[in-house]
């Protein structure tokens, strides 16, 4: 008995057909398995800086802060690799989540930012509505100008995965953050109590640079 299972050893240790399966197996696990849909990261791999955001899609204060904050940030810093900025999922809504999924959907990067931002500047006209399917409606019409057709969209909104992805994300974030409100923003895992505007952000930004 000893001496098959040896030789099934040796044929599995030699056999580079078998040694490639396992190879391109293991490749594939990394690759899902560092993939967080419910995370969008933009910027240099390796920027001294990175910021976390972590905000809920329908929350008017998230909408504020990265209108008045995001785009002078990533001209200065992102755009020049010194910040990392993250976009974390953290909906406190049905609505939020929803949009989150269909966000999560987006396989660029540099689309689902876009997304993100018109969102984020759009908020008042999708974020709220008689009922979830009038909001998720207000999604998809949105959604549609960034490679999501409609059949797309209510695909994402049945990805139980994705879902779990999110919401585990959430509560992974508020385990090891303790957060208790949006947006909540660390620096470089400092968390951020200043005034929701740039001048304020970017001193804080400096004394890590």
């Amino acid at each position: 008995m000893f001496l098959i299972k040896k030789n099934k050893l040796q044929y599995i240790k030699y056999n580079p057909l078998f040694i490639l399966i396992i190879f391109f197996l293991l490749f594939c696990s990394n690759l899902s398995g560092s993939e967080n849909r419910a995370v969008l990261s933009i910027g240099s791999q390796k920027a001294k800086v990175t910021v976390k955001v972590f905000s809920s899609l329908t929350c008017p204060h998230c909408a504020s802060f990265h209108k008045k904050i995001f785009q002078k940030l990533k001209k200065d810093f992102i755009d020049v690799d010194k910040v990392k900025y993250q976009h974390h999922g953290f909906p406190l809504d049905l609505a939020a989540l929803n949009a989150e999924k269909v966000l999560g959907c987006v396989e660029s990067d540099e689309t689902k930012l876009k997304l993100l931002n018109e969102l984020y500047e759009n908020q008042d006209s999708w974020a709220s509505g008689s009922d979830i399917n009038n909001i998720n409606q207000k999604i998809f019409k949105i959604s549609n100008n960034y490679e999501l057709n409609n059949d797309k969209n209510k695909s994402c909104l049945n990805d139980q995965n994705l879902e779990d992805e999110i919401l585990n994300e959430r509560i992974n974030a508020s385990k090891k953050y303790s957060i208790e409100a949006t947006p909540t923003i660390f620096i470089n895992e400092k968390k951020y109590n200043g005034q929701h505007n740039y001048e304020d952000f970017k001193k804080e930004i400096l004394k890590f640079l």
